[in-house]
């Protein structure tokens, strides 16, 4: 397969309501809307079939998931072919019963599943309790073999660990993807939200620059409660796209839906890597103990006899 040098990115920046064949079939518009200025890859916000609803423990939200394949998939994979683009799809996934995971399918431009990534690093804090729903990924950091070339796809925690951004840069990925589900709580965002965002944008263009990749993050907007006494989230949009510097080639609002497209230079990844040699000079031999959970404190105990 001839990988093109230049290609477009897409990001769908959506709401999500609680019906989630109305949420399926805006996805499908809006990536045939993608499509149609120009784009090549395009990437859907992290379990977009539905309203967020890990604000809540609610046993009853595991009938949201789903197979892989399954019917988003499927559904998918048909404005994939029709419309001859890369599709990064996310899906709450029912491996087995009481096995779930929070995943993305990575869809050829041939309608044909190429990959599937489970989330790896699940978090547990207010209105985020995923832990209850989603079992770790097990599968590792990949990066898979598409029209476009090779992309990594991550899933929104995972966007704080540059651990997970490196390995799937080691294993060839010219693009990140992170689909994405983050907010505003709403008696925090006066204090706290511009630091917060800024911390959210920030980490990832680091993540660009250290491993002279692009980086593209898809957010959905608007303010959901999924439980009776919860605040809910003020979710921040803010999707964007960056170059292997840093530098925002297209960039989202915090508050509408909106497709933005920009464009892949495998040429500028080259050019920044022979400036910025960070893959080469990295001293794999100095970083034993970074699979470690802590090092700080780690000391024999007791006199040596």
């Amino acid at each position: 397969m001839n990988n093109p040098k230049r290609f477009a990115v897409g990001l769908i920046q959506m709401s999500c309501s609680p019906n989630t064949d109305e949420n399926i079939n805006r996805a499908i518009s809006r990536i045939d809307e993608a499509a149609s200025a120009g784009a090549n890859v395009v990437c859907l916000p992290e379990l977009f079939r539905s309203e967020y609803f890990c604000q809540s423990e609610e046993s009853s939200f595991f009938n949201l998931a789903e197979s892989v394949p399954g019917p988003t998939t499927k559904a998918l994979a048909k404005v994939a072919k029709k419309s001859k683009v890369v599709i990064i799809a996310p899906v709450f996934e029912r491996r087995a019963p009481g096995i779930y995971h929070n995943s993305a399918v990575v869809l050829d431009s041939d309608g044909e599943i190429v990959g599937l990534y489970r989330k790896m690093h699940i978090p547990d804090d207010p209105s985020y309790y995923e832990k209850f729903y989603f079992t770790p990924g097990d599968i590792g950091f990949q990066a898979f073999d598409t029209r476009v070339g090779k992309i990594g796809a991550l899933i929104c925690w995972d966007q704080w660990y540059p651990e997970a951004a490196r390995v799937v840069s080691l294993k060839g990925a010219h693009m990140l993807f992170y689909p994405t589900a983050i907010g505003w709580h709403p008696d925090e965002k006066k204090e706290f939200g511009d630091a917060q965002l800024d911390a959210w944008r920030t980490v990832q263009r680091g993540h660009a620059i250290a491993n002279g990749v692009y980086v593209a993050a898809v957010n959905r907007i608007g303010y959901e409660v999924q439980a009776e006494h919860s605040p809910g989230i003020e979710f921040w949009g803010s999707s964007f796209i960056c170059d292997p510097q840093g530098v925002m080639i297209a960039e989202a609002s915090v508050d509408r839906e909106e497709i933005i497209v920009g464009e892949v230079d495998m040429d500028r990844i080259e050019d920044v890597r022979r400036s910025w040699p960070f893959l080469r000079d990295r001293r794999i031999d100095a970083y034993r103990g970074i699979n470690r959970r802590y090092l700080g404190n780690d000391k024999p105990w007791g006199k040596k006899k």
